[in-house]
């Protein structure tokens, strides 16, 4: 079987889909423009039915070609975010140093467990063309400082 590399051009450990099997702690981390945390714990994840979600975004990320390049749209699991009440949860951060759109950044989306491929897709072609989320469509939960 041939050796797996990942996008940074690393060899990867068997059984896994990107750590790499020596580590250089030197290299950069790979350039990423928009962020997206999912939160992986009991209630969301009951909320998506189990599935594993973070995996089916880089999936749908990899389909529509922003998995890697400027517009790279980083995908990673988070623990409880304490809104459980929004069940499905994920927070955007974009890397305003980097082409980020700032009016998209710091956003929570809500009720993520029942957005469609197609909403994830156009989610998606709005953070690379840095277009504002439609707030309508995208359900964001409100901060209150107390």
């Amino acid at each position: 079987m041939a050796n797996k590399i990942n996008l940074m051009g690393s060899e990867v450990e068997e059984g896994f889909k990107c750590k790499p099997k020596k580590l250089d702690p030197n290299k950069p981390i790979m350039h990423f423009k928009s962020h997206i945390f999912v939160c992986d714990d009991d209630r969301c994840k009951k909320a998506h039915k189990d599935q594993d979600v973070a995996n089916m975004l880089r999936d749908i990320l990899k389909e529509i070609d922003l998995h890697k390049g400027k517009n790279r749209i980083k995908i990673s699991r988070s623990g409880c975010f304490g809104a459980c009440r929004f069940r499905g949860v994920a927070n955007i951060y974009e890397n305003t140093k980097s082409g980020g759109y700032l009016p998209n950044n710091n956003i929570w989306l809500k009720h993520t467990h029942l957005y469609t491929k197609e909403d994830w897709i156009e989610l998606f072609e709005a953070l690379r063309d840095n277009r504002e989320l439609d707030s309508t469509k995208f359900e964001q939960i409100e901060m209150a400082y107390y």
